[in-house]
């Protein structure tokens, strides 16, 4: 719907008048998202490598439902809040490259790479980093999304990691969503790889209609 200023402006000078109001639209429709992420979210030799990926498509789908999206996503394989991906970086890392002052959303994905970590050490790597992403983003919504498991016997060291990040969510004031709980991949073998742990190509476009959704919800009614 346009405003009375915007209908007035296209009576009186139709062709400039149209040009702000396009502008204007878009720049009010964008929201800027940070992603931080593991090899869920780089994609592996399993599947899910550029458009195949689960974010390519979930923007495409927010944009579908009238949801556009400016994202930054930083992810590494191997990564987790407190093991090292293949580049080097943790969690905390990843948020320093990703998340920025003007975020509408920040949003954390994994990780199972955090297996052999000890509880406490792990909890307060959690802490700093949720922290973190709070302080430069300090007006942004966090939506922290626990580590996927393929089937249905997670090993305890899973269960810890997302009990520990279900606590520091809560902690941050983030929105938390358990992928185990949820059963995401269970019963759906077509949807992992070879490996037994990366999602193939219809993993990620799985994880697309799931993580969708979640985001839009903190953006504006999906």
């Amino acid at each position: 719907m346009l405003s009375a200023a915007m209908l007035f402006g296209a009576l009186s000078s139709p062709a400039p008048v149209v040009t702000h109001r396009e502008v204007r639209v878009l720049d009010y429709a964008v929201n800027r998202i940070a992603v931080i992420g593991d090899s869920y979210t780089t994609g592996s030799d399993q599947g899910g490598n550029g458009p195949q990926g689960w974010a390519p498509q979930a923007w495409q789908a927010l944009s579908d439902h009238g949801i556009a999206v400016t994202p930054t996503v930083a992810a590494e394989g191997g990564a987790g809040y407190c093991t090292r991906g293949n580049r080097g970086s943790v969690f905390e890392d990843l948020t320093v490259r990703a998340v920025k002052p003007n975020d509408a959303l920040v949003v954390f994905f994994g990780s199972r790479n955090d297996m052999k970590v000890e509880p406490t050490r792990l909890s307060i790597a959690m802490y700093g980093t949720l922290k973190l992403a709070r302080q430069i983003a300090r007006s942004a919504k966090m939506l922290v999304i626990g580590p996927p498991w393929p089937t249905a016997d997670p090993p305890p060291e899973v269960l810890r990691i997302r009990d520990v990040l279900s606590y520091q969510a809560e902690l941050a004031g983030a929105a938390f969503v358990d992928p185990i709980a949820a059963r995401w991949f269970v019963g759906r073998p077509e949807l992992i790889g070879q490996d037994g742990v990366h999602p193939t190509d219809a993993g990620h476009t799985y994880m697309a209609e799931k993580i969708a959704p979640l985001i839009g919800t903190q953006l504006a009614p999906y």
